[in-house]
């Protein structure tokens, strides 16, 4: 244990028994009581692994990712309900598979999420560098099979990708 242990063992408690507080809704002493000792258990469980990928992960490049992912998830939304209004259905459902240049496995993790919430895709396996993603259509798929979502969490992660 570090010297900082305490300080970050109290900063992570709070955070978490906040977020306890925020997402249970409930004030009465049980439950305020019970919300704090998890928020503690939890946050000495987690507390002083200085090497965690967590203190590792870029959080302000990610933060300027999530603009251009909502950007997209809203045109993938918008195209999607294109096809399901048009009286022919004209989807072609294909699996994809995706060799992805990202070393980092939080990098391979974004991506993966990252194509699963775009609508129009999921991602159906990861296994190391390979992504297998299902699309309801070739134009659903695109930022990926470009490179474009591979291009935008390398410069979260500040990597170097090949050009496809």
């Amino acid at each position: 244990m570090t010297s900082s242990f305490p300080k970050q063992l109290l900063f992570n408690t709070l955070a978490l028994f906040g977020v306890w507080l925020v997402l249970s809704g409930r004030y009465d002493l049980f439950h305020v009581v019970i919300g704090f000792m998890v928020a503690c258990g939890v946050a000495w469980l987690n507390t002083g692994f200085a090497h965690s990928a967590f203190h590792q992960f870029p959080w302000v490049r990610a933060v300027l990712y999530v603009p251009w992912l909502f950007l997209r998830v809203v045109q993938s939304s918008l195209h999607l309900t294109k096809l399901i209004l048009s009286p022919s259905l004209p989807i072609r459902p294909k699996l994809i598979f995706y060799r992805s240049h990202l070393r980092h496995q939080g990098a391979m993790v974004m991506l993966g999420n990252s194509v699963t919430l775009t609508p129009g895709t999921i991602t159906v396996e990861v296994n190391g560098s390979h992504l297998l993603v299902h699309t309801i259509d070739e134009e659903a798929g695109e930022d990926l099979t470009s490179g474009r979502m591979e291009k935008k969490i390398a410069q979260v992660f500040q990597e170097e990708t090949k050009d496809r």
